[in-house]
C-alpha cells in the first residue's frame, strides 16, 4: 500500500513515511461513536487514522482545514489510531472502530473475501513510480529471472505480495521457484539490510527510506510489472448509509488537498517536527518529492477503475491468493450521486 493518503500506497507515499503496522483503536466505538458528546447527535464524529508526520491530512490536522471543511456538514474528525496497511484497518472499520481508511486494491480485495463491513469510495491510480521490488546497490541480481532460487520479502495478500507475483507472471517464472518470506512490512528493513533476504517487494512508505539511506534500488518498479494495484479508500458501510453528506465532504477535501500536495510535494514533508524517527530525513525528502510528483490524484471510481479492480481479483484467485475470485462491485460507493457538493 500504498500507506496514508499519500499512496501507498495506496501507495500513499508522502502521507505515511512513518507509518505504523497496527491501528490502535483509540476512538469510541459502539452505535453512538459518530454522534457529538453531548448524545444529541448534532455533530457527526468523523474517525480517522492519524496521518503521521507527511502528508496533506497532516497539514490538515495541524491546520484544522480538514474540521473547517466537515463543519459545513456538522461534522467534525477524529484521528484514531495510526495510518498502516489496510489490513488491520479493515478489521477497525468492521468492528466498528473506525469510519474511513485507505490502503490498496490487493488489500481490499483479500478483506473483501472474508466478511467486510467497508465499501469503497474513491480511487488513486497506481503508484507506478513508489513501488516495486528492491534489491541492494550491487546484487547479482539484474533481472527478475535472477530471483530464481532467491529469497524475497513479502508482506502477505496485499501491495507486496501481488507486485512480486505479478512480476513472476509476466516474466513467466513459475511462482514455486521463489521463495516468499512472509513479514510484516514494519518488521522487514532490518532483515533486507541484513541480507537475509534477497530482495523486497513493497511500496513507498518503506521503499523511499530503503533507496535513500541503505543503497537500494528497484529491480522493478510498478510500471515494469503492470501494475493495477490502486490505492483505494474504504468507508465503513453503516457511516456511508447514515452520512453520506459528511462522506462527500469528506472525499472533497481528499480531491482538493491531493492535488495541491501532487503540485508541490516537499511542502507537505514534515508537517509537525523536522526531528526524530518520524522526520523524512533530506535524503528521503529527495525520493519522496520525485515519487510525489508523480502520484495520481485523489478522485472517484469509474467504470474503467472497476475493470482493472475485477484484473486484481481474478489474478489474486489465479494465484490461490483467495479462494475464489472475489466481486468488486457489490463493495462500491458511487462518490459523484450522494447528497452534496464536492468541490
Amino acid at each position: 500500500m500504498r500507506s496514508t493518503t499519500s499512496r501507498t500506497p495506496v501507495t500513499a507515499t508522502l502521507t505515511a513515511v512513518a507509518a505504523a503496522l497496527v491501528l490502535t483503536a483509540c476512538g469510541s466505538s459502539g452505535p453512538d461513536a459518530a454522534r457529538s458528546a453531548d448524545g444529541k447527535g448534532g455533530e457527526v464524529v468523523l474517525r480517522v487514522p492519524d496521518p503521521g508526520n507527511s502528508g496533506f491530512l497532516a497539514k490538515g490536522k495541524k491546520d484544522g482545514s480538514l474540521d473547517r471543511a466537515l463543519a459545513a456538514v456538522h461534522a467534525k474528525v477524529a484521528w484514531t489510531g495510526s495510518a498502516g496497511p489496510f489490513a488491520p484497518a479493515a478489521q477497525a472499520l468492521n468492528a466498528d472502530q473506525l469510519d474511513v481508511a485507505q490502503g490498496s486494491i490487493t488489500s481490499a480485495v483479500t478483506a473483501l473475501a472474508q466478511k467486510p463491513g467497508f465499501k469503497l469510495f474513491a480511487q488513486i491510480a497506481p503508484d507506478e513510480a513508489g513501488e516495486g521490488i528492491l534489491v541492494k546497490n550491487g546484487s547479482p541480481i539484474k533481472e527478475v529471472k535472477d530471483l530464481v532460487g532467491k529469497k524475497v520479502a513479502v508482506s502477505q495478500g496485499g501491495t507486496s505480495e501481488y507486485l512480486l507475483l505479478k512480476a513472476l507472471e509476466k516474466n513467466r517464472i513459475p511462482v514455486d521457484q521463489v521463495q516468499r518470506v512472509y513479514l510484516r512490512a514494519d518488521q522487514t528493513s532490518g532483515v533486507f539490510n541484513s541480507g537475509q533476504v534477497d530482495a523486497w517487494a513493497t511500496w513507498g512508505t518503506f521503499s523511499i527510506p530503503a533507496i535513500a539511506n541503505t543503497g537500494a534500488h528497484f529491480l522493478v518498479d510498478g510500471k515494469a510489472v503492470g501494475s493495477d494495484n490502486y490505492a483505494v479508500w474504504a468507508a465503513r458501510s453503516a457511516f456511508a448509509e447514515q452520512h453520506p453528506e459528511v462522506l462527500k465532504a469528506f472525499y472533497g477535501y481528499l480531491h482538493e488537498n491531493g492535488a495541491k500536495e501532487k503540485a508541490d510535494p516537499a511542502a507537505y514533508l514534515n508537517v509537525f517536527t523536522d526531528a526524530g524517527p518520524t522526520a523524512v530525513t533530506p535524503a528521503e525528502q529527495q525520493v519522496a518529492v520525485d515519487f510525489g510528483r508523480k502520484r495520481a490524484v485523489d478522485s472517484p471510481i469509474t467504470d474503467a477503475d472497476v475493470a482493472r479492480f475485477a484484473v486484481v481479483a481474478g489474478f489474486y484467485a489465479d494465484q490461490g491468493v483467495t479462494k475464489s475470485k472475489v466481486d468488486v462491485k457489490p463493495y462500491l460507493i458511487d462518490i459523484d450521486a450522494l447528497g452534496g457538493a464536492v468541490k
